[in-house]
């Protein structure tokens, strides 16, 4: 069954695709796999021209999901 995130409308989970990982729009395209192509250099627009079934803004959330996902946390101190 998928399910959409509650912020992220583009951003689904079906544990039937790509074993639950957060996806583009119930494709079966990772949001971690948009990630690592855009840090290995990749422009969004040749992202578009290799995945045709993507859109822009596409990428504008799995960057914002991705920021979101990596949000400062406080934790304690540890004690001396």
């Amino acid at each position: 069954m998928e399910v959409r995130h509650h912020r992220f409308e583009r951003i689904s989970m079906d544990s039937a695709k790509c074993s639950g990982k957060p996806c583009i729009r119930g494709l079966r395209m990772p949001v971690a796999s948009v990630l690592g192509y855009l840090s290995g250099g990749m422009t969004p627009a040749e992202l578009l021209a290799q995945w045709p079934e993507l859109e822009r803004d596409d990428i504008a959330q799995a960057l914002a999901f991705a920021a979101a996902a990596m949000e400062e946390q406080i934790l304690p101190a540890p004690a001396p």
